[in-house]
């Protein structure tokens, strides 16, 4: 039986340690993991955008393998929350707190 990478148990006490307060360490691991799927999704657009055409006409779509591997290459891969967590827990992740106080 293969494990599937996303679904991984993870210990909330090893993730709350790093910041000190569960909710504060979700909030910085969102973050990352959206600037990580952005990235990702730029870099699939790059690559695709290199295969589109100009027919805008549903009868005439080709099937183009290269772009086809290149899909299931992104989709293989990690996804981004686990990628933050995994930062986060390694301690690769730099998180600051905002100046609140007022002078």
């Amino acid at each position: 039986m293969a494990t599937n990478p996303s679904i991984i148990t993870r210990d909330t006490d090893k993730i709350a340690d790093v910041t000190g307060n569960l909710y504060e360490s979700v909030s910085v691991i969102s973050k990352r993991a959206r600037q990580i799927s952005s990235k990702m999704k730029e870099e699939l657009n790059n690559k695709l955008a290199e295969f589109a055409s100009g027919v805008d006409n549903l009868e005439e779509v080709f099937e183009n393998r290269e772009q086809i591997e290149i899909s299931k290459f992104y989709e293989r891969m990690p996804k981004a929350g686990s990628i933050s967590i995994d930062e986060f827990i390694e301690g690769k992740t730099y998180h600051a707190y905002r100046d609140t106080t007022e002078e």
